[in-house]
């Protein structure tokens, strides 16, 4: 087992009780991750956060009461954009799915999942900036096919732009990708802190459901 002072700092904000502190119990158990700090909504979650304590990832409930996930989420993007955020739910429609990654969620998982997925999610969310299920995915495709709004704003990309985009949408790293373009990691970061201008998104997510609706990228 890794060594817990090297492990990477997990909060869970859930309103229920008994779930989030069996998830706090089961993200402890993962080799390489453990939880900081538990809270119950957004609210108090902004209270730990400005008594400057500061996890890599949160693990955020969608639904609750008061400052639910997604002002939650935003508050988080605009105060705390370092911080990675993956969406809990029970909720499986698109609008709310598409909701919450456009308002800054690195990734989606159901409070269905199997212990052995959300260990995939936070590893994912990590390593390569965003995590969504075969599932999820095929729930947010079918968002876009009914026409819901993401950003129609006729923009235009250039060729490194694009093929950064198509490289988003795979499973490699921000690293790997500076790789493939042959470039350098800041050369990346560029190409994507231009299109997070340009297409008025906030997350590598975003960025997948661009590409998606404007057939940049098929699934």
């Amino acid at each position: 087992m890794a060594d817990s002072s090297k492990k990477i700092q997990v909060a869970v904000v859930d309103d229920h009780t008994l779930l989030r502190n069996a998830l706090a119990k089961l993200i402890d158990s993962f080799d390489n991750f453990s939880v900081f700090f538990e809270a119950q909504n957004g609210e108090e979650l902004k209270e730990k956060l400005r008594k400057n304590l500061i996890p890599e990832i949160i693990l955020l409930d969608v639904n609750m009461p008061g400052m639910n996930g997604f002002e939650t989420a935003e508050w988080l993007f605009e105060n705390h954009p370092q911080i990675k955020v993956l969406a809990l739910s029970m909720f499986s429609d698109e609008t709310t799915i598409i909701r919450m990654l456009k308002a800054g969620a690195k990734g989606y998982i159901m409070k269905t999942a199997e212990p052995e997925e959300l260990n995939l999610a936070l590893m994912s969310v990590v390593q390569k900036n965003f995590y969504l299920s075969e599932y999820i995915s095929g729930k947010v495709v079918g968002g876009l096919n009914k026409n819901m709004e993401l950003s129609d704003e006729n923009v235009i990309l250039t060729d490194k732009e694009v093929e950064f985009l198509k490289l988003t949408c795979s499973e490699l790293s921000y690293k790997e990708i500076a790789e493939k373009m042959f470039v350098g990691i800041r050369r990346v970061e560029d190409y994507r802190n231009a299109l997070f201008e340009k297409l008025k998104m906030r997350s590598r997510v975003g960025l997948v459901l661009y590409a998606i609706k404007k057939g940049i990228f098929k699934i």
